[in-house]
């Protein structure tokens, strides 16, 4: 008996949310994609109960906009277990360790997706347990515990019981989504939380002398409100780097510029349809083919190794100094210190005063991260296209079986599969590359609101390719033939 006939019973029972039957109306995908938003952002904002207010300590830091959630709220672990079950996943799936089929076979399919909910699950609890029990990051209420009679641990356990229904919640509001709605609701949730910084940047208003948003600030300088230094460094520093954000900006709008113009690169194979006369088309081999998805296995799997060296040091009181130094919960030194991921500018700009890292340290910081997420970034795009379906033998497939052809070639999936061959495999590890390039680039120069680059480069890009799938939709909506003649229905 092989490990599928084992797992079976319980994985083809783990609780899933129904496929639609047949076509979901536009509207109505719209009205389910709204309406998990609206919840999302309802949860993110629901205290946990029992936690003592103005004391947690966040785990995930900088890595908040990419894992979505909110601090101290239902949704604490936010979409940290599913990815961390995705990383999980996609080696097994890339080592071809789990011999699954998950293009042609449904059994297997449904196996899938059941270890993939079963994993969720463990992960909830290995991210949460610590995170509850472990060095004071969600410390209970005292008052709380003496109120209701049990104790410390009993509050901790309630603590622990809501984060963990959070954590089920947003498992099967990515599911609605990806099924009923619109994209997917990992990318959703991610969309929301850093369009909620990147907002709050731009237009945060705390009185003119104090403002923090870019326009209020510029507001504040052209009426006198804000005080800027009369020597000409200064007033160049303040203006690029401290209250003006020019430098953010900048790398805002550059950031944007660049992603929209890497969705548009592509390499289109012509088709034609092997029935319709005249009926052509163009498959696109996008220069980001994998998406960007894959970088939210790479920056999440980097939040991963820092929340276990933060819970190593508040739990191992003689942790060695080579494996990690820390203060005021900051990693400072050691092995934790050089695989940690440069966020912002005050992480390596020691020339103008930002940081006093030694310079070689922070030169050893980029390179390892450079080097992390620009093999990551390409390693994680094979795994994700060749275990989503996008790889050439199951694009092949997808081809022959919408009744179209390649022009000049015989009707068949193995010749179409030679073809895809030639540019999907290169394009995959060079849109994967530069992802991660980017990354790295954008959290060096800094953006808008404080979000991390990572998190916008993401943003940018996922809200691109929801606008074209809500362009295929309406599309569809007004051809229904359309959706007949290229399986979608």
């Amino acid at each position: 008996m092989g490990w599928k006939d084992a797992a079976e019973p319980v994985l083809a029972r783990m609780p899933a949310v129904a496929r639609p039957e047949g076509h979901v109306p536009f509207r109505r995908k719209l009205g389910w994609t709204g309406g998990i938003l609206v919840l999302y952002f309802f949860l993110t904002n629901v205290t946990l109960f029992g936690l003592e207010t103005g004391t947690a300590n966040d785990l995930f830091g900088q890595f908040r906009s990419i894992l979505a959630g909110q601090q101290g709220s239902v949704l604490q672990l936010g979409i940290g277990p599913i990815v961390t079950a995705s990383i999980v996943l996609q080696l097994l799936g890339g080592a071809d360790l789990l011999g699954l089929d998950t293009d042609n076979n449904p059994r297997d399919q449904v196996l899938y997706q059941g270890l993939q909910k079963l994993l969720v699950g463990v992960m909830i609890v290995l991210t949460g347990l610590p995170m509850v029990f472990a060095g004071g990051f969600l410390p209970a209420d005292q008052a709380v515990a003496s109120s209701l009679g049990i104790g410390t641990v009993g509050v901790k356990s309630l603590i622990f019981a809501q984060i963990a229904v959070g954590g089920v919640l947003i498992l099967f509001m990515d599911e609605i989504v990806s099924k009923w709605g619109v994209g997917s609701g990992v990318g959703l949730f991610i969309i929301a939380g850093v369009s909620q910084q990147l907002v709050g940047g731009l237009f945060s208003w705390q009185g003119l002398g104090g403002a923090s948003g870019l326009f209020p600030t510029w507001i504040g300088i052209a009426t006198g409100a804000v005080s800027l230094p009369s020597a000409p460094d200064d007033l160049l520093s303040t203006l690029f780097l401290g209250q003006g954000q020019l430098l953010a900006l900048v790398t805002t709008l550059l950031i944007f510029g660049i992603v929209v113009y890497a969705e548009s690169v592509r390499v289109e194979i012509p088709l034609s349809h092997a029935r319709v006369k005249g009926a052509r088309g163009r498959f696109p081999v996008k220069l980001i083919y994998a998406s960007v998805l894959p970088m939210i296995l790479v920056r999440a799997l980097q939040a991963n190794i820092q929340f276990l060296g933060r819970i190593l040091n508040n739990q191992w009181a003689g942790m060695p100094a080579w494996l990690g130094q820390y203060a005021s919960g900051q990693v400072t030194g050691g092995l934790f210190y050089y695989v940690a991921p440069i966020q912002s500018r005050s992480d390596w700009m020691w020339f103008l005063g930002l940081t006093s890292a030694d310079p070689l340290d922070i030169a050893i910081r980029v390179l390892i991260d450079l080097g992390f997420m620009i093999v990551g970034g390409a390693v994680f795009a094979v795994f994700w296209v060749e275990t989503t379906g996008m790889g050439p033998e199951s694009t092949a497939q997808q081809i022959q079986n919408s009744g179209m052809q390649i022009p000049g070639f015989r009707r068949n999936p193995q010749v179409i599969e030679k073809v895809m061959e030639r540019y999907i495999p290169q394009v995959t590890v060079i849109g994967g590359a530069l992802v991660g390039l980017l990354a790295v680039m954008a959290n060096m120069l800094g953006t808008i609101g404080a979000v991390s680059g990572t998190g916008l480069l993401l943003t940018v890009s996922i809200t691109y390719k929801l606008y074209e799938e809500i362009a295929e939709e309406q599309l569809m909506e007004m051809h229904p033939m359309m959706r007949q003649m290229f399986g979608s229905e």
